[in-house]
């Protein structure tokens, strides 16, 4: 089931199995998560609202989904309101990814808000919990790249080493426009410099 909603960002649009959020992303990614087509009009997505009313055609998958979205726009006014949510106030969340995607979500959900991680730190912190050896950060950073739950599971947080301000799936301004509410000086990057 998929239903949208407004942000401050763009339109998101979310994904539910029924049971948790699976996707969510700007509207215009550069990329769809489910292979759904880029720039979806309200009309083609369900209408999580309805299921929310309590339609007598709604099953339950359906109003199970309609809370999972009622619980991801909560989590989003919070956090574009600054209140920092927590990822346990979000709604239960199942990424569809490999083995080793799943690994590098669930370390980017680790990271604090206002706070930013290299796509080489968040490689020495897997390898390290895997038992020790190295791990490249560029297999880490095309997992990161395909982080179908943004914001949630803030890959926006993952920078290039040094200077640089690596890559965004939801656009490069919107990176820097989250990292700025978060309070994160964006003046310590190189905006223009990619990887």
């Amino acid at each position: 089931m998929r239903a949208t909603v407004e942000t401050p960002i763009g339109r998101m649009m979310m994904t539910s199995d029924g049971e948790a959020l699976t996707e969510l992303c700007l509207e215009d990614w550069w990329w769809a998560p489910s292979g759904a087509p880029q720039g979806l009009d309200a009309d083609d997505t369900d209408n999580a609202d309805d299921a929310d009313a309590g339609n007598a055609d709604t099953s339950d998958a359906d109003t199970d989904a309609a809370e999972v979205f009622r619980q991801t726009r909560a989590w989003l006014e919070a956090y574009f309101a600054g209140e920092r949510p927590e990822l346990d106030a979000a709604p239960p969340l199942n990424p569809h990814g490999t083995l080793f995607q799943r690994e590098v979500w669930d370390l980017v959900a680790e990271i604090p808000y206002g706070q930013t991680v290299s796509y080489g730190e968040l490689a020495a912190e897997l390898a390290e919990r895997r038992g020790g050896g190295r791990m490249a950060a560029q297999a880490v950073g095309g997992a990161v790249k395909r982080n179908p739950i943004t914001i949630i599971v803030p890959c926006h947080r993952v920078v290039g080493a040094g200077r640089h301000f690596g890559g965004y799936g939801g656009r490069l301004d919107v990176k820097a426009e989250l990292l700025e509410r978060e309070g994160v000086d964006l003046g310590r990057f190189d905006l223009h410099a990619v990887g």
